[in-house]
């Protein structure tokens, strides 16, 4: 499985990091730090031009609340591209707004994991992340 993590916050990226390793989940984690980023990864622009450096992800954990280019952005702009709407993207935000979590389900995505729910809960809800990517959306 190869996964792309956009996470602009150290802290939560470390912790995403350790909980995917703690679940054992196998595979390749790229991590961008803002939605442009994210978008120049997926359609290898500008320093992600090398696909084979930079392949194409399984699946996406997207923060809503990244710099530059907002995470709803990236998320409405992966699902209306007929090139990367398979990617099955799960948003992981400090967001407990119904409104974020109503975006984002509207808007394709797989799951929505609160971090505001703690260590345990995240823990919980990435254990299975690889049904993440095969499975109907999903609330955490």
């Amino acid at each position: 499985m190869k996964i792309l993590l956009v996470e602009d916050n150290f802290e939560h990226l470390r912790l995403t990091k350790y909980v995917l390793r703690h679940n054992n989940v196998r595979g390749d984690v790229y991590v961008v730090r803002d939605g442009q980023e994210a978008l120049d990864y997926l359609y290898n622009r500008n320093q992600f031009s090398d696909s084979t450096a930079n392949p194409r992800p399984n699946l996406v954990l997207l923060d809503l609340n990244t710099p530059r280019i907002n995470g709803r952005e990236v998320l409405r702009m992966i699902k209306a591209d007929d090139s990367l709407s398979k990617i099955s993207v799960v948003v992981l935000s400090s967001s407990d707004r119904e409104d974020d979590i109503s975006y984002a389900y509207e808007h394709g995505a797989a799951a929505y994991i609160s971090k505001s729910a703690g260590f345990e809960r995240l823990n919980e809800a990435l254990a299975s992340i690889h049904e993440f990517a095969a499975s109907p959306r999903q609330h955490a």
